[in-house]
């Protein structure tokens, strides 16, 4: 489970501690990609905790949303439409679901932790 926040947290650190430009055409297509791999990352995430991860499903779901995304946005541009919107919607909302299940999840890990040494003390 530490080895993804791992990769997210060294990632972040190199693509703040270079000196990359991304050109300004290519914005929303970087801004889709990101959503996209979070949404996945937090969705592994959320499967780990689950008991359901699938490394099969993680590493297929990360492409498949990345290129989705990015066909939207491309195809977008050529009809002169913001497409790319309604995949930053999209993963948007996602994100926020898994985040949302995912603090669930260690909320109820914890309180069960808490009230597992409550319970052998009254016994």
């Amino acid at each position: 489970m530490w080895l993804p926040l791992l990769g997210l947290l060294l990632g972040v650190s190199l693509g703040l501690l270079s000196d990359i430009q991304i050109p300004q055409v290519y914005s929303n297509y970087l801004s889709i990609a990101v959503l996209a791999a979070l949404d996945t990352l937090f969705g592994g995430i959320r499967a780990h905790l689950q008991q359901i991860y699938d490394d099969k499903v993680f590493i297929s779901g990360f492409f498949f949303n990345i290129l989705l995304a990015a066909c939207l946005a491309f195809l977008g541009v050529h009809l002169g439409v913001d497409l790319y919107l309604a995949a930053i919607f999209a993963f948007g909302v996602r994100l926020f679901q898994n985040i949302a299940v995912i603090r669930r999840l260690l909320l109820t890990k914890w309180s069960a932790r808490n009230k597992s040494p409550e319970v052998q003390e009254q016994e």
